[in-house]
């Protein structure tokens, strides 16, 4: 039996579900993304005791998830030597590492660890063991290995990294190209990547065919990419990824390369056909590889896309055929059921003799025509603001979101208790424009709706809330000369009184910092007889 599939043989507590046990350090890696040591260090201690534990099948689990995040990767590598390692509060796990490793007895989490260790005689055990044992989770480390400052730990990465590559691209080449195309251009760093493409342009088509179907983002990418320089894909390849690919660059990259070819070629066909595309960046080279061909009487046909390009487009090439645009879009607006690209068209147009056929579709009874014609007044700078505050209750939440963003430049006119009644809705869409009118006035209205929000059961606008007390919050604690605007709080007994019970309440789901820092802020503040609001 293999070592890797005797790895993914559970050797753990029985009973003990694996993604329970996954749960802190996928957590952890989450937490990485947006904050330093603190969030570092609670990895480093995470995967120091899941190691402890000695269930090698969820250790690997825990490389693959952080070997889906390549950045993390990289920090987590820094932060090891510059902390972790004399830290005084580093688990004791990593202080076992190196005899571990001389025994023979280091599991994976373990050698990953290894690798990461100021003592460059303590990484090159940790590489060797990784060569004498691989698997996909660890190719992270090692390659990160292959750009180290010391050239024995360098060489012997390097050294392997090749040769598994080379024996077996499918197996290795997803796990390697992550962390490779982020350590590519550091100093020492660029051997993973020239090693990776080596692998992939001289393996045989039908791993380099599953590659290309991978799941993994970054993996994709990088083959469509060498596919394109290395002209692998004919056209109906690069028209079909057009059509049907999920990734954006991916897509705009095929879409490109199959227009320009078609132009080359004078393939119309193939330009009308990605010119029907639903994907409006498609519709867009298509529209302009038919431009470079002549077919401006085509193109015009587009004026009533949805998309602002395309419509760009397509103005351009109606211009050069004399075609009265602003006509044409007052004629479109003024069918019973509008195209959604005309209003918007019409809009773009920037005359004020749109403003009389626009606000009677304020009231059309399809809503998608109602929103866009609230978004082609604002862009018009022609907001009735009496005439818009009900549709602040329209059925539908699109509606109410343009209708939202139109009003916020007119805060001051819309009543204060419209948006507290708004905010205490039961309809999501509405709570969130009730929240966006309120958060424009001052410190003590932005604060207690910032402190209702954070309560609010759907998650998104909790969310939303719980940042803006908080920054609300931290502005307040800043040092002087950091201070850009220094909220003031002005505030009525009554509102602190309100203030302070709703902090109060908030609490749970504000976190003990900001609510310490919050109650310091609202006991310094001293009621005054004019209200805040």
């Amino acid at each position: 039996m293999t070592w890797l599939k005797r790895l993914r043989r559970p050797r753990g507590p029985a009973g003990v579900d694996p993604d329970a046990r996954l749960a802190p350090v996928r957590t952890a890696i989450d937490e990485v993304a947006g904050r330093g040591r603190p969030a570092l260090d609670r990895l480093v201690d995470q995967l120091a005791d899941l190691d402890a534990v000695g269930d090698d099948a969820t250790a690997l689990a825990a490389l693959e998830l952080l070997g889906g995040r390549p950045r993390v990767v990289s920090r987590l590598d820094e932060h090891a030597r510059r902390t972790s390692w004399y830290s005084p509060h580093h688990s004791t796990v990593l202080d076992r590492l190196p005899e571990r490793l001389d025994a023979g007895a280091a599991g994976p989490i373990a050698m990953a660890l290894a690798s990461t260790h100021r003592d460059g005689r303590i990484r090159e055990r940790a590489v060797t063991a990784i060569l004498d044992r691989p698997g996909p989770e660890l190719m992270p480390f090692l390659v990160l290995r292959t750009g180290d400052w010391v050239g024995q730990v360098r060489n012997r990465a390097r050294a392997g990294l090749a040769l598994l590559l080379a024996d077996d691209p499918n197996g290795y080449l997803p796990a390697t190209v992550p962390t490779a195309l982020v350590v590519q251009f550091w100093r020492r760093g660029g051997f993973a990547y020239t090693q990776a493409l080596a692998a992939l342009l001289t393996a045989p088509t039908e791993v380099r065919q599953a590659l290309a179907g991978s799941a993994g983002r970054h993996l994709r990418r990088f083959v469509f990419d060498t596919a394109l320089t290395q002209r692998w894909l004919h056209l109906d390849e690069l028209v079909a990824a057009a059509e049907s690919e999920g990734d954006v660059r991916i897509r705009a990259r095929a879409a490109e390369a199959a227009c320009r070819e078609a132009v080359w070629t004078r393939r119309i066909g193939v330009l009308q056909r990605l010119a029907g595309s639903r994907r409006a960046d498609v519709r867009v080279l298509a529209l302009t590889g038919l431009v470079r061909t002549g077919h401006d009487a085509e193109v015009a046909g587009y004026l009533d896309d949805p998309a602002p390009l395309v419509r760009a487009v397509a103005r351009d090439a109606a211009r050069r055929l004399g075609t009265d645009l602003l006509a044409y879009y007052l004629g479109a607006v003024a069918d019973p059921v509008p195209a959604i690209g005309a209003i918007a068209g019409l809009a773009e147009m920037g005359s004020d003799t749109a403003v009389p056929l626009l606000r009677p579709l304020l009231a059309h009874p399809s809503a998608s025509v109602r929103a866009r014609a609230v978004w082609a007044l604002r862009q018009l700078e022609a907001v009735d603001v009496e005439g818009m505050v009900p549709l602040l209750r329209d059925p539908s939440p699109a509606v109410v979101r343009e209708t939202t963003a139109a009003l916020r430049p007119f805060h001051r006119r819309v009543p204060p208790e419209l948006g507290w009644r708004l905010l205490a809705d039961p309809r999501t869409e509405l709570r969130r424009a009730g929240y966006r009118l309120l958060r424009d006035r001052s410190t003590a209205v932005r604060l207690r709706a910032g402190l209702l929000l954070a309560m609010d059961p759907y998650p998104e606008l909790a969310r939303r809330g719980r940042a803006d007390v908080t920054g609300l919050v931290r502005a307040t604690n800043l040092p002087a000369r950091r201070r850009a605007l220094v909220p003031e709080l002005l505030v009525t007994a009554a509102e602190h009184a309100d203030l302070t019970e709703l902090a109060r309440r908030a609490a749970g789901t504000l976190g003990a910092d900001t609510t310490g820092l919050l109650s310091g802020w609202l006991a310094g503040a001293v009621p005054t007889q004019r209200s805040g609001t």
